[in-house]
């Protein structure tokens, strides 16, 4: 399978309404893209025997003739079309003429960008995974990533955390991903993820957290945090437009609803503290793993030069060489027997060390699901 990041090939983007849609940031972030790209629909899932109309209901608008249409809320598949007659370079040509574009490294226009996007269905959805699992071995698709947004303790004034997660080892190894572990009710994004995962193509799930204080407003800001991921992910280069304007607006707003509000600005100050305490041992952890490396390194460097010394230097060298052939002393384990091992906290709920009481809502920022936090 080709790497996510490798020019030829082609990445799903994948993210539903509803429940993992926490302030409405995957679905942001699929406008987004979808207006940034030169995508058409490829394909629709319809939504009879998948949806709860009286949930998601069918809209009623006006088509390019003034006729009134229903619009269904099918689950759609948007790509680049090539039609018969077109090279590649003459579909380049409008996007490379437009600075506002998804592009490669590189600077050339990305055309292997494909997107899914739906409401998360009410039943039969197995059926409904089998059918995203035939979209994307007909479309060729070589790798899949699917975004969740989650409400967690987490606050509003320091960085979204995203979490990535991956059934595949290799790819957790490249991308820095973990393994899920949790275990509890499942929402469909889960579904998918190991459907695609049954049928040998790889994934990615990407979760952002959002404050389930401000659960009533989108929020601009994890949908800046999972673009941010998913320019690493694929090495590319995302216009953001609007939104850096918008979530500077949506965290000022929150700040002056909270100023008002000595309870919720107190519940605020006990979020930053936990968030703080948590960063500060990760950052702790990291240091010590670090230093622990660097001695397993030399350790491992003193015993190749004990199995192979070097060649005795002449007795008529000049006594710095002669010193200089000596093997060097291992290093004092006295100073490091206390430093044991440690990794950085992979906990990003924000229960770690000093953290709010872990919920089931916050086990789903390890990419899985689980019920709204309470609010404050």
């Amino acid at each position: 399978m080709s790497e996510p990041s490798a020019p030829n090939s082609r990445v799903l983007i994948v993210a539903f309404q509803g429940w993992s849609d926490a302030g409405d940031a995957t679905t942001e972030v699929l406008q987004h893209l979808a207006g940034l790209i030169d995508a058409e629909v490829l394909h629709e899932i319809g939504a009879e025997g998948y949806v709860d109309f009286q949930v998601h209901r069918p809209k009623v608008l006006f088509d390019a003739t003034g006729k009134r249409v229903l619009e269904w809320p099918d689950t759609r598949l948007f790509g680049p079309v090539q039609r018969p007659g077109a090279s590649a370079e003459a579909l380049d040509a409008p996007l490379a003429a437009e600075s506002e574009t998804v592009r490669r490294i590189d600077g050339s226009p990305v055309r292997d960008l494909f997107l899914l996007a739906g409401v998360e269905p009410a039943r039969d959805w197995q059926n409904f995974a089998d059918e995203i699992v035939e979209l994307v071995d007909v479309w060729a698709i070589d790798f899949v990533i699917i975004l969740g947004s989650m409400f967690s303790d987490a606050p509003h004034t320091r960085p979204i955390v995203t979490t990535v997660t991956s059934e595949y080892a290799a790819r957790r190894d490249e991308v820095g991903a973990v393994r899920s572990s949790y275990e509890g009710p499942a929402g469909i994004s889960t579904v998918i993820d190991l459907a695609l995962a049954e049928a040998g193509i790889e994934t990615l799930s990407l979760w952002a957290q959002v404050p389930h204080y401000v659960h009533s407003t989108p929020s601009p800001k994890a949908s800046l945090a999972l673009l941010d991921k998913l320019e690493e992910l694929l090495d590319i280069v995302i216009p953001r437009g609007d939104l850096l304007v918008q979530a500077n607006e949506w965290e000022a707003n929150i700040n002056r609803i909270a100023d008002a509000d000595e309870d919720m600005s107190r519940y605020i100050r006990r979020l930053e503290e936990s968030r703080d305490e948590e960063l500060a041992a990760e950052t702790t952890g990291d240091a010590i793993a670090l230093e622990f490396e660097k001695f397993l390194k030399g350790g491992q460097r003193f015993a190749r030069d004990v199995e192979s010394p070097r060649p005795p230097v002449e007795r008529s060298a000049a006594p710095e060489a002669s010193a200089a052939a000596e093997p060097a002393a291992a290093p004092d384990s006295s100073e490091t027997d206390d430093a044991e091992p440690r990794s950085p906290e992979s906990d990003p709920d924000g229960s770690g060390p000093g953290g709010p009481k872990r919920s089931a809502q916050t086990d789903e920022a390890n990419g899985d699901d689980a019920p709204e936090a309470p609010r404050p």
